[in-house]
């Protein structure tokens, strides 16, 4: 490395090395001024307060579909944040009593983000998304440009404070090469959809936000470093290091193994039927999580009919004939709040009724789910595999179980490991359930209580924590002695060497987004069993998450 080179670090998220110029995000829509309206103006700006929130409301929506998979639940999410009743009444109430509708909108999305900030991390980490929301109904009530990605007629590295979900997901990888961001976590919004767009990505990185514009800088997705000014050398490293990967990953192809030959099933992490030649296409060897939200984002009010459901169903199904598709029930509340479902006012919604317990206070809802997977894999000869989201222990896995054979659904019946208890007592799970899905990024924001959206809580949600591989290796322990199987479903099983810690561990398949599966794939298929259990051993040693991936660096002689 050259003698003049800086170099600024953060949190690799997305695999890949990119080399361009910086073009900033663009900023924030400036603060409205305030004014008093006279009376006979009420009504035209309420009128045009409402137009405001049902076109930026539509256009989130518009942004899901195109993007498909990932992105497309983030942003209706966004959308219900937009169409929030309260905050509607009180932009109403507001210029009742005289602003402007810009203005009106601004000062009530300010006094929600104050209860947000205060209501603890998890919905603190929410601020990002409420501020996107409420920068595009200003804009479009001022007139002015939305804020967001730079128009440009060439390639360049794109730097912000934080990257919105609309923004990210219709980046096009053809212009932007790459992203740095100054918060964020391994397991945000941005970070899930990054991967699944294959762009290289380094978050939570101090200093982004002074980079200069038009200054040419280097970033590792994989290792977390950003270089500003690289000299020839070290951009030639940079990319020689990136080709040697993309070469191992073309030599490789087939069902996941060790290299003497332990089986490790990939999967892939769906949202829809959107997302199914994608995996197809990366070789997926089935689904580990199919997440069925977005059948019920269509309209808040009511579920979706079991019609509506089991046609949806039946299409991913029928992609994989001879494969595996592990189905997530309903997991509504928290972030995902359905008027329908969901209590109007919780203390704390990441801890209260969210998961399977919103589902068991409505059977009903839970029953026609399960319904309709009955009736769509009817027929059909893919091995269909049921799970609920927010297991806490035995009796929930009971009920769950119990829900399952009143309709007759003919599936194996899971348990996702998201809430420590369920990993400490998963032996217990496992009298009442036939497997377990590990989902990582929400099992970490429980165990450090650290929301994934904080920027500055990122060390705590690293899948590297040993603390969180403990709780990994004791669920996959508990399985291996009963013979069921425990998969990871979550971000964790996308990092190439983690993947070989989880397989050391005794976790039976992986599940990522698919852009991802090809990489897995060809590291799994350096070592062997053996190796990756020393790795295993070395990463549960370690007391932090840059030790132990040191650590594992050296037994698998990693550069």
């Amino acid at each position: 490395m050259g003698v003049m080179e800086t170099v600024l670090r953060g949190v690799g998220v997305s695999d890949g090395v990119a080399v361009g110029e910086v073009r900033h995000m663009g900023t924030a829509v400036l603060e409205p001024p305030v004014r008093t309206i006279a009376a006979d103006e009420v009504e035209r700006e309420q009128a045009r307060a409402r137009q405001a929130v049902e076109w930026v409301a539509a256009d989130l929506v518009a942004r899901g579909n195109l993007a498909g998979g990932e992105a497309q639940a983030v942003l209706e999410a966004q959308a219900l944040m937009a169409r929030d009743p309260e905050l509607a009444t009180d932009v109403e109430r507001r210029i009742a009593e005289g602003s402007t509708a810009e203005r009106a909108v601004y000062d009530a999305f300010a006094a929600y983000r104050v209860l947000l900030l205060g209501a603890g991390d998890y919905l603190a980490g929410r601020v990002a998304d409420l501020d996107d929301v409420r920068n595009r109904l200003v804009a479009r009530l001022l007139g002015v440009p939305m804020p967001g990605v730079p128009d440009s007629d060439y390639p360049y590295v794109l730097v912000a404070r934080d990257l919105a979900p609309a923004d990210t997901a219709l980046l096009d990888p053809a212009l932007v090469l790459g992203f740095v961001t100054q918060e964020g976590g391994p397991t945000s919004h941005s970070a899930i959809l990054a991967r699944a767009l294959g762009v290289p990505a380094v978050v939570a990185v101090p200093g982004a936000g002074e980079l200069v514009e038009g200054t040419t800088v280097a970033l590792d997705g994989s290792d977390g470093q950003v270089v500003i000014e690289p000299g020839e050398e070290l951009r030639a490293e940079l990319v020689a290091r990136a080709e040697q990967r993309r070469a191992a990953v073309a030599a490789v192809s087939g069902p996941g193994a060790t290299s003497d030959g332990h089986a490790v099933p990939l999967l892939a992490n769906i949202g829809g039927v959107g997302d199914v030649a994608a995996a197809v296409q990366a070789g997926a060897e089935g689904v580990g999580l199919f997440r069925t939200e977005f059948l019920f984002l269509d309209d808040h009010k009511q579920a979706p009919s079991v019609e509506v459901q089991q046609e949806a169903y039946r299409q991913v199904l029928e992609a994989f004939p001879e494969g595996r598709v592990v189905v997530r029930v309903l997991d509504a509340g928290a972030d995902k709040p359905l008027d329908f479902l969901t209590p109007a006012e919780e203390p704390n919604p990441a801890l209260g009724v969210r998961g399977l317990r919103t589902l068991l206070d409505h059977p009903e809802v839970l029953a026609g789910q399960l319904t309709a997977l009955a009736r769509a894999a009817d027929g059909l000869s893919v091995r269909l595999e049921v799970m609920a989201p927010m297991v806490a222990d035995r009796a929930d896995a009971a009920q769950f179980a119990a829900a399952c054979q009143a309709v007759g659904l003919p599936a194996k019946v899971g348990a996702m490991v998201e809430i420590p208890s369920a990993a400490l007592r998963a032996g217990a799970l496992l009298r009442e359930v036939d497997f377990l899905s590990l989902g990582t990024n929400d099992l970490a924001q429980y165990t450090f209580a650290a929301d994934r959206q904080t920027g500055s809580l990122a060390r705590l949600q690293d899948p590297w924590q040993p603390a969180l591989l403990d709780l990994v290796h004791a669920a996959a322990q508990a399985a291996q002695t009963r013979g069921k199987s425990c998969g990871v479903c979550g971000e964790a099983a996308a990092d190439p060497l983690l993947a070989c810690v989880l397989t050391g561990l005794g976790v039976t398949s992986l599940s990522m987004s698919p852009t991802a599966i090809p990489r897995v794939r060809a590291t799994l298929a350096q070592y062997t069993l053996a190796a990756c259990q020393e790795a295993a051993r070395a990463a549960l040693a370690a007391d932090t998450p840059q030790e132990a991936r040191e650590a594992v660096k050296d037994v698998l002689g990693v550069a």
